[in-house]
């Protein structure tokens, strides 16, 4: 199993993923945080922060996730009340109108949480809402080894951290 570390963010990657933690380049006057993705398919270069470029590629057994980190002034918003990251998500979590770009049979879930005194949304893609039951486990074996470090807060300029544990589950 490989363990992906980067920005406060670490993870050890379950067997069939690979993934990537880093913070992107900023756009205009914005302050970027760190961004997560994790997926059981090989993730493209280039990645939007919530899949695009990624979710298109999904074959009906695949997994997408994002763990997107908002600044301090998310910190007490209602958005964010909910607090620890969840770690054990249920078939019935998912919907195909929770997609930000809705392909057909793909199914989603979203939460907005804070970890560590720090701002989150976890957003999952799974390929395929039929077999939501049998993908939902692979989502908790990820999102159960994540942690959050509150003193490894982002600082510096931007950087990437990537690993795989090999061909994607089946």
């Amino acid at each position: 199993m490989a363990v992906l570390r980067a920005h406060g963010i670490a993870t050890t990657l379950p067997t069939g993923f690979e993934g990537r933690i880093f913070i992107r380049p900023a756009i205009g006057r914005e302050v970027p945080y760190p961004v997560a993705n994790f997926a059981t398919f090989a993730l493209p270069a280039d990645v939007g922060d919530f899949g695009s470029g990624a979710v298109n590629l999904m074959g009906t057994t695949d997994i997408f996730t994002t763990l997107f980190e908002y600044g301090p002034e998310s910190l007490g918003r209602p958005l964010f009340a909910r607090q620890g990251m969840p770690r054990s998500l249920s078939p019935t979590d998912f919907r195909p109108y929770v997609l930000r770009r809705g392909l057909n049979g793909q199914s989603g879930s979203q939460w907005f949480f804070t970890e560590a005194g720090r701002p989150f949304t976890l957003y999952v893609v799974l390929g395929s809402h039929v077999q939501r039951s049998r993908l939902v486990p692979r989502v908790n074996d990820l999102i159960g080894a994540l942690a959050v470090d509150p003193t490894m807060l982002p600082t510096g300029p931007p950087t990437a951290s990537s690993a795989s544990t090999g061909a994607p589950w089946n």
